[in-house]
């Protein structure tokens, strides 16, 4: 059966009318998916008995718990979710003052970067907007969203747009879009995102250099760094809506002064910041004698501070999750294991 979830509110609307309801029970629909976040249509108790029976013979909710979990000892936690006869993971990064999701919206990931142990996956599908919003709806306590988990997100576009839609829509959960990150490798459908949505942006950057980050980056060939910059600069983010650039550090092969010099010459003129990563050595890593060694503490010190003192705000993000595979890079489904 269809799922109700992911549904926009003219679609809702028209669910409403074919099967005999009032237009307005539309409105309703969306109040129990995105408000209430009933899990059955037998919970949506101000529509009439002879409608939820008409509902329930084409569609369901949509709603799934996820099959598995694991808990870090930083209290990250991670979350395995069935999607068809795949699966998919979802990682919950609680901290003080806030709690943040890290959503999939592919099965597995067709980008191939040669660092990322999700690329090891493959691609198994793209996700629907009731899949992305199923991970969401577990959790009743979220303070910001980042699409970072499995998946290109730009390469399942319409399905992650509606999703924002439906998260950010008075009719839908009303979130500010400020509260949701969206993250690229750099692919050309990232126009229309930043045309269509207001969510902040994160692009995988890892080398500043256009030959160099081919050879780690397969996207680099569809649409180089230097492109995606010069489309960024194009838009407005001097005021609420952010850019940033994510850039794994690896010991000496992008973390020198020819890198910082590079980076400050790319995003010169371009309201952004960087957020240093420390590399997780994975599976791969180690069967591939180490071809990425990461950088150690003091150098990625010295390069945020290089890049700070010379105007590009520069942080090291700290990991979390890495003893359960839940750090960045490091989605593989383990918990299928």
């Amino acid at each position: 059966m269809e799922a109700l979830l992911g549904k926009t509110l003219e679609e809702l609307q028209e669910i409403a009318i074919s099967i005999g309801l009032q237009k307005f029970a539309g409105k309703q629909l969306a109040q129990w998916l995105y408000v209430q976040r009933v899990c059955s249509i037998d919970e949506m108790t101000n529509i009439s008995l002879k409608g939820r029976e008409a509902l329930k013979a084409h569609y369901t909710v949509g709603r799934h718990a996820p099959v598995r979990e694991a808990v870090s000892v930083d209290g990250t936690r991670k979350y395995l979710f069935a999607v068809g006869e795949q699966f998919i993971e979802s990682v919950y990064i609680p901290e003080e003052d806030r709690a943040t999701l890290c959503v999939s919206t592919q099965a597995g990931c067709k980008m191939g970067c040669k660092f990322c142990m999700t690329g090891t996956l493959g691609f198994h599908g793209q996700l629907s907007a009731a899949e992305i919003l199923n991970q969401i709806f577990y959790f009743d306590d979220l303070s910001n969203l980042v699409f970072m988990g499995e998946g290109e997100p730009m390469d399942n576009l319409d399905n992650v747009l509606r999703s924002l839609e439906i998260m950010t829509a008075e009719y839908g959960c009303a979130w500010s879009p400020k509260r949701i990150t969206v993250s690229t490798v750099g692919v050309p459908a990232m126009k229309r995102f930043l045309d269509e949505s207001e969510c902040h942006l994160a692009v995988s950057m890892h080398n500043a250099f256009a030959a160099e980050r081919a050879q780690i980056m397969p996207a680099e060939k569809m649409m180089s760094i230097t492109e995606v910059v010069a489309l960024l600069k194009h838009y407005d983010w001097s005021h609420q809506r952010r850019v940033s650039f994510e850039y794994i550090c690896w010991h000496g092969q992008n973390d020198s002064i020819r890198h910082a010099k590079e980076l400050l010459r790319l995003l010169k003129g371009l309201p952004c910041r960087i957020n240093l990563i420390r590399f997780h050595a994975g599976v791969e890593d180690i069967k591939n004698e180490r071809r990425f060694p990461a950088s150690d503490e003091k150098q990625m010190e010295w390069f945020r501070d290089y890049l700070t003192q010379n105007g590009l705000t520069t942080t090291i993000r700290r990991s979390r999750g890495e003893d359960i595979l839940a750090a960045c890079g490091m989605l593989v489904n383990s918990l299928t294991r």
